[in-house]
């Protein structure tokens, strides 16, 4: 499981008929930098389905591999990222992270 930040949406007009109906949306995992006071990109980017109804910059949970098929929205899809939940806040020991663009 990671965190990422939406960046964007994905519309694929052709797939398969599982998939129909799927939000997909592009995510770039963040990561805590050295000193633990924010979150900073990893440099890569992603496509995720969304499970949960996040939008464009917000932070959240991601589960790839067989974790992303262990839901029941997504049991049945072929993904390999899922969206499975929206982050509120980050707290490393009694400090809060900042998060860009919050």
């Amino acid at each position: 499981m990671f965190i990422a930040k939406i960046t964007g949406s994905l519309i694929s007009t052709q797939k398969v008929d599982s998939m129909k109906g799927q939000k997909l949306l592009v995510v770039e995992p963040y990561r805590i930098n050295e000193d633990q006071t924010q979150m900073k990109t990893t440099g890569r980017t992603l496509v995720a389905v969304d499970t949960v109804g996040a939008g464009e910059n917000e932070f959240v949970l991601v589960v790839q591999g067989s974790s992303a098929r262990n839901t029941p929205e997504t049991k049945t899809l072929p993904v390999d990222a899922t969206i499975i939940g929206i982050v509120d806040s980050i707290h490393a020991g009694k400090q809060k992270i900042g998060m860009p663009g919050r």
